[in-house]
């Protein structure tokens, strides 16, 4: 494991950052001075940590655990226990469902953070269960001997081919094993699915993990882990507040047009705001962008984030750094540059490229970011084998010129 040196983002040093000068003002003969006021103080700049390169994991333990046949053997306890967990009396208690204000909170705004447990953030799976794997045995690896880790993923855990129902069942896992210690926020594609009365539906493309669950309706234990998704999803967080500043969502923030609203109701779990958390965009270099209510796949550029920021803290949820998921940037992380005040992070764990990516290599490098209190995410880069991706995610194309069997989901 290695430290990357090419971080694109470094903080501005104290030496850099304007401050408005101030000085000693006397007034003219025959009039009083009005009171002065003194400016707020430079808010100091975020620290973004050395992105780390890991490479030295037990392969071979991470590809035996990612055997989806495994765990579709484990599909019938995992859901349900999940069904028990959900029908539970009083909540299941999840990872910070404790600081929910009510249990229909889905903008939860944290309390001081007393554990001491690591705290991890994956992004995007979108099915790739392997990627998940080799992200459950880094965390295992880097804090043994600590307090069992906490888990924050950021959503999308299927569609896009893959193994989605498997990637599906081991995060169902994690949260009936160890439900105090895990949190599961609601992306795009995991909102979008529901059920129609006689089949599950999606209102996002691609939607092949409610096409798998149509082509699957004689097995009683699929239908139920698809139901299971529909109902865990509606009560899932849409966004987190920390109380050092950070934001955590699968997309982005309430934006513009909807400022004025939210200062007058501070009603966070508006429908329209936790829809923004949800499906937004980052511009990784306009200014401003438009919100497009006509579509739910608005950008934001980094003065709306700052305007955002400046909002939040008004209302009392102070804001200065975010983490997110969402976009599927080559690198499996992005720090836009721009954002250099109020910086954001997009971190994805997917170590295939996806259908509908048209450009770049098959393979890539996923990536989990770990919690640093008052500074950015610091993002772990997992060089998982190419032989290790190219069994799990077989190439079409080259089954096909080799003469091979097609790749199946």
């Amino acid at each position: 494991m290695s430290d990357h040196s090419g971080n694109p983002t470094d903080p501005p040093s104290e030496s850099q950052v304007e401050v408005p000068f101030v000085g000693c003002i006397t007034a003219p003969p025959g009039e009083s001075m009005p009171p002065q006021v003194t400016p707020p103080p430079t808010p100091k700049a975020v620290a973004i940590p050395p992105v780390r390169d890991v490479d030295d994991l037990d392969w071979t333990a991470i590809r035996e655990r990612a055997e989806p046949a495994k765990l579709r053997g484990r599909m019938q306890p995992i859901a349900e226990a999940m069904e028990l967990m959900l029908d539970r009396a009083g909540g299941a208690n999840w990872l910070f469902d404790a600081d929910r204000k009510t249990g229909q909170d889905r903008a939860i705004q944290l309390a001081q953070r007393t554990s001491t447990a690591p705290l991890w953030i994956i992004g995007d799976l979108h099915g790739d269960l392997l990627a998940l794997e080799a992200a459950l045995v880094l965390v295992d690896t880097e804090t043994a001997g600590l307090e069992r880790s906490q888990l924050i993923f950021l959503g999308d855990l299927f569609d896009d081919e893959g193994c989605g129902l498997e990637v599906l069942l081991r995060v169902f896992e994690l949260l009936s094993q160890f439900p105090a210690d895990v949190c599961l926020i609601a992306g795009n594609h995991d909102e979008a699915l529901s059920h129609d009365g006689a089949h599950f539906t999606s209102s996002v493309v691609p939607c092949d993990f409610a096409e798998f669950l149509n082509a699957n309706q004689a097995d009683p234990w699929i239908q139920r882990v698809g139901h299971l998704a529909i109902r865990f999803f509606a009560q899932a967080p849409r966004a987190l507040f920390f109380p050092d500043g950070l934001l955590v969502a699968h997309g982005g923030f309430p934006l513009t047009d909807l400022h004025a609203r939210l200062e007058e109701t501070r009603d966070w779990n508006d429908p329209a705001c936790l829809s923004d958390f949800v499906w937004t965009r980052c511009h990784p270099t306009a200014r401003r962008k438009l919100p497009n209510r006509f579509s739910r796949g608005s950008q934001f550029g980094h003065e709306d984030f700052a305007a955002f920021c400046e909002l939040s803290a008004r209302l009392g949820r102070p804001i200065t750094h975010m983490v997110r998921g969402h976009d599927h940037v080559e690198d499996r992380y992005a720090i836009p540059p721009a954002y250099v005040r109020h910086p954001i992070l997009a971190t994805v764990a997917l170590s295939r490229r996806l259908p509908r990516e048209a450009f770049g290599p098959r393979r890539r490098v996923p990536t989990l970011a770990r919690y640093v209190e008052g500074a950015l995410p610091q993002v772990y880069r997992m060089h998982i084998p190419d032989k290790l991706i190219d069994e799990a995610y077989p190439d079409p194309e080259r089954q096909e010129h080799e003469g091979g069997p097609e790749a199946s989901e």
